[in-house]
């Protein structure tokens, strides 16, 4: 790893070294916090956990071929190469903000209230067009996964997208600061994290923290179809949606066989895209995507072409034709503004629309106002909505006749084949914990037994 020498790790931590002198100006091939990924010449970071103690397992790690260990304290009887620091995760992030600062690459920080993971891959996947790009890997978006991510940088890479995620007031600072993004994407502000943020004047401050720690100039790509977004006082600010006075835009927006197809228009040409997966939430990612690729010089072919390469996630937006149903699998994460935007897309598409709804969490006192607004409009878009969790009654009155309510995802699984019918269209929308993915392979079985019975 460029430059990331045991003595500079050492450096960064402000740590103590105990151990073999000798390995001090070694670099580490790899940082890890997990033993059972330990590889020679890696560094193991010992994390104190909730369900267990990384510590227990410096020795193993050292056994396996691990380079030094870092921790908050030498384990009694350990003899190999070791730095403690008063706290792991703080040392990680120290460590990774002076390896980033190895790098003068683009770093691309994605943030927002919904839609950060649909954008990175996205973005991932027109960049790597032309580019070797690092990317978050699942939701390594948080105060340690981003230092990890980080951590994957290697000399080869000419581009990183970092995923940012934050709930509380001061953490974008902690990953702003450690990642010094060159070019930020916003993708919309919305009710999400109000229990810890109050409102979206709230998240809007939380999560444009990012710009204090980016050059004065850098470009800023924002979801102009969000007022508070469009409204930022960035020198270079570039605004993408579906809206006539944005910079990067959409025009002609209809579902397909296999997703979404539109026009993208920028201030140097239009040309058509086909976008493989479900949902208006998509064409914003890929105007985002667009906005950044044609500031970093790419084609509108090479736009197009990475567009269309775009692997849909399980649980993300991914469309499942099942012979007699289709299923729209958005089942990974929710709140309010995403599950809006996936019952508006619900309600373009052919046959019978069923919405399976789920709880929405960490809305504080406003979750029962938020999921019965919902609830109404689902009502409007579509002809049933199952609604489960402990707001279930709450959704379900919401959307009056069409809605039916569950206390849990196992009295909701019990009840699907009672109200699915052949040749209708199921959104499948929940928090993740609901554990919805379930719900997701029920409906599968409920449509292979319709073939089975004929």
């Amino acid at each position: 790893m460029k430059n990331l020498t045991v003595e500079n790790i050492l450096n960064a931590c402000g740590g103590s070294f105990h151990g073999d002198a000798g390995i001090l100006r070694r670099e580490v091939a790899a940082v890890t916090t997990d033993s059972r990924r330990v590889t020679p010449d890696c560094l193991f970071a010992a994390i104190s956990g909730e369900r267990t103690d990384g510590h227990l397992y410096i020795a193993s790690a050292a056994a396996s071929g691990a380079l030094c260990a870092l921790g908050e304290r030498v384990p009694q009887g350990f003899g190999g190469s070791m730095i403690t620091v008063a706290d792991t995760v703080t040392a990680l992030q120290r460590m990774a903000a002076f390896y980033r600062r190895q790098f003068d690459i683009p770093v691309i920080g994605i943030t927002g209230s919904v839609g950060k993971t649909t954008a990175k891959e996205m973005l991932y996947s027109v960049l790597s067009r032309r580019y070797s790009v690092l990317k978050t890997q699942g939701n390594f978006n948080n105060t340690l996964g981003v230092p990890l991510t980080l951590f994957g940088l290697r000399e080869e890479h000419e581009a990183a997208v970092i995923e940012m995620g934050i709930n509380h007031f001061g953490e974008m600072s902690v990953l702003a600061e450690i990642a010094r993004p060159t070019a930020a994407v916003f993708t919309v502000i919305g009710d999400a994290h109000l229990e810890f943020l109050g409102s979206r004047q709230g998240v809007l401050r939380a999560k444009t923290e990012m710009l204090k720690f980016m050059d004065e100039g850098a470009p800023v790509f924002v979801n102009g179809d969000d007022p508070l977004l469009r409204s930022l006082p960035c020198a270079s600010l570039t605004t993408y949606g579906l809206g006539a006075d944005c910079g990067v835009r959409a025009e002609n927006v209809a579902s397909s066989e296999n997703g979404t197809v539109c026009d993208i228009v920028t201030p140097s040409g239009r040309f058509s895209v086909s976008i493989p997966a479900y949902g208006d939430h998509m064409v914003y990612a890929a105007l985002a995507a667009a906005a950044v690729a044609k500031r970093l010089g790419l084609t509108d072919e090479e736009i197009a072409g990475g567009i269309s390469d775009y692997v849909p996630m399980s649980g993300r937006a991914r469309l499942i034709k099942c012979g007699k149903l289709t299923i729209i699998d958005d089942c990974y994460n929710s709140n309010p503004s995403s599950a809006s935007m996936a019952l508006a897309s619900l309600s373009r598409m052919s046959g019978r629309r069923v919405a399976v709804l789920g709880d929405m969490l960490e809305l504080g006192a406003h979750s029962a106002e938020l999921h019965r607004s919902l609830g109404e409009l689902a009502g409007q878009k579509c002809s049933l909505a199952l609604c489960c969790g402990d707001f279930a009654q709450d959704m379900a009155e919401g959307a009056g006749e069409c809605g039916a309510a569950f206390a849990d995802t196992d009295a909701l699984l019990a009840a699907l084949p009672e109200f699915i019918r052949p040749h209708d269209a199921v959104l499948v929308k929940a928090s993740h914990s609901m554990g919805f993915e379930r719900v997701t392979e029920r409906l599968k079985e409920i449509e292979a037994s319709w073939n089975c019975a004929e």
